[in-house]
């Protein structure tokens, strides 16, 4: 299905603020669908003048739909459809005619108007489903005149108001609560659903006739409401604006959108919803991610403090092997403790590796430097992005990388001298490959990564078949050196 812009582009002479003035209405037509009972589709003018590209379609969520079928990306010549032929030509809203029929469905049609500076950009069918029509309650009726106000205030160019946006995700929609309100703020109709609302703020009467924002003045305390001009203007409904208010129990998102008649304010459409279990919910995320990141917090705490304690043994034992196995221990606590501490910034369930593969570089060709912080030593470099990788993953690749580049560094440069190891992730159909290529002096002629005793290769193998149900490869460099390749299964690709 081709999107807006796509159509734009291929058939209409419509300039990037044509597009924003009805990006801007389309951010705001499902209100206008469903209290019409409708569906609503946007029509754009041929560049060459010869009909009309359906570019797209909302349908309504109160009612049953006149679409089956999706007519985004169709084309209607002139002639063919009448009303929308009026509606661009004379600028104004088109009602009469007869019903179509489509699908043995008898479906009532109204074309309107969309202009931008003196001229119609597009044109907007109301396409109503006249099956099981019946005789309107008081709420139908009050959504249909809304809708009436807001199809007039397109046709006149006062809808929507330029940068009219909802701020809030959680918008409400005419379903949540209906409410309004006249010139002067005074309740006209509020629906059930907003009654309840209200009932659930504390109010026990009724709201017509009431001042809205005097209503809600009584049962919201100041510290839980926005500034008294936000409030005022927001629930007079004088500016197309959101807002939250609520009470100790209850919150709730209050959104107006002022109706215009010929030039002036005649009252505003109310939506109220009640978020109180959405912000619930929030707060005990907010909660349960502050618990996640103070705990790997302290988790990397813990390890650099056993890896300072290992530090401090190694440097009083005298044996030079004990105090090698020692600080390959510290490193080892240390890799595991990187990980910690990227996961304690961001409560995710995937990770950014890339920092964390740089980091364990750096520690690993840090190692061993002299007192006064210079070496040889070989430089370690990644020629790609690992992308983000679960945090499970993580923590045992982490380990595996250490191993791996410290490997490299103690076998492939035993004299300290300068060198570049490569490490290469690629992601391959769901699956991580990881190779690192060291131009050292390669493996020992007979070398047996199976019979190895090298307790490194132990743990990486352990890890890598055990733990992240991978395969490892050690064998030698394509040109000079060694090659180790770590391949390892991604959940979800």
């Amino acid at each position: 299905m081709p999107s807006l812009l796509e159509l734009v582009r291929s058939h209409t002479d419509l300039d990037e603020g044509d597009v924003t003035r009805l990006q801007l209405l389309m951010a705001d037509w499902q209100i206008i669908a469903d209290l019409s009972f409708a569906d609503l589709v946007l029509w754009l003018p041929d560049r060459g003048g010869e009909g009309f590209w359906a570019a797209a379609q909302m349908r309504p969520t109160t009612g049953p739909t006149a679409y089956v079928d999706d007519v985004v990306g169709s084309f209607v010549p002139l002639g063919r459809r009448p009303m929308l032929d009026r509606a661009y030509a004379d600028a104004r809203l088109v009602r009469e005619g007869d019903p179509e029929w489509r699908d043995d469905v008898p479906v009532r049609v109204e074309t309107i108007p969309v202009p931008r500076d003196d001229r119609v950009i597009a044109v907007i069918a109301r396409n109503t489903n006249l099956l099981g029509v019946r005789t309107p309650s008081r709420l139908e009726l009050s959504y249909l005149q809304t809708a009436a106000d807001l199809t007039a205030m397109i046709a006149a160019g006062d809808f929507p108001a330029d940068g009219q946006r909802s701020d809030h995700a959680d918008s409400p929609r005419v379903g949540d609560g209906f409410v309004r309100v006249d010139e002067r703020g005074r309740v006209t109709y509020a629906s059930p659903n907003a009654l309840s609302v209200y009932r659930r703020l504390g109010w026990s009467g009724d709201l017509d006739g009431r001042v809205l924002a005097e209503v809600t003045r009584e049962l919201v305390p100041p510290r839980r409401r926005p500034d008294e001009e936000t409030l005022s203007a927001v629930l007079g409904g004088r500016a197309h604006r959101d807002t939250e208010v609520g009470g100790d129990q209850v919150s709730l998102i209050v959104r107006a959108i002022p109706l215009r008649a010929r030039g002036e304010h005649v009252g505003a459409l109310v939506l109220v919803r009640d978020v109180t279990d959405l912000r619930r919910r929030d707060r005990e995320l907010l909660t349960k991610d502050a618990t996640i990141r103070e705990i790997h917090h302290r988790v990397k705490n813990n390890l650099q403090t056993v890896a300072a304690l290992l530090r401090l043994q190694a440097r009083r034992i005298g044996s030079d092997e004990a105090r090698a196995a020692l600080e390959e221990a510290v490193r080892r606590v240390g890799s595991i403790a990187i990980v910690h501490e990227t996961l304690s910034q961001e409560v995710l369930d995937e990770v950014a590796f890339d920092e964390i593969a740089d980091r364990l570089g750096a520690m690993v060709t840090d190692v061993g430097a002299g007192p006064d912080g210079h070496h040889d030593r070989p430089v370690v470099r990644r020629d790609a992005s690992f992308g983000l990788l679960p945090n499970e993953t993580a923590t045992a690749l982490a380990t595996v990388l250490t191993e791996l580049l410290q490997n490299a560094v103690e076998h492939g440069y035993p004299d300290d001298h300068a060198g570049t190891i490569t490490v290469s992730p690629e992601r391959i159909a769901g699956r991580l490959r990881v190779t690192v290529d060291d131009d050292g002096i390669g493996l020992p002629e007979g070398f047996d990564p199976e019979m190895s005793p090298n307790l490194g290769l132990s743990i990486v193998r352990t890890l890598v078949e055990s733990e992240l149900g991978g395969m490892l490869e050690l064998r030698a460099g394509p040109v000079r050196g060694a090659r180790a390749v770590v391949d390892v299964p991604l959940d979800g690709g």
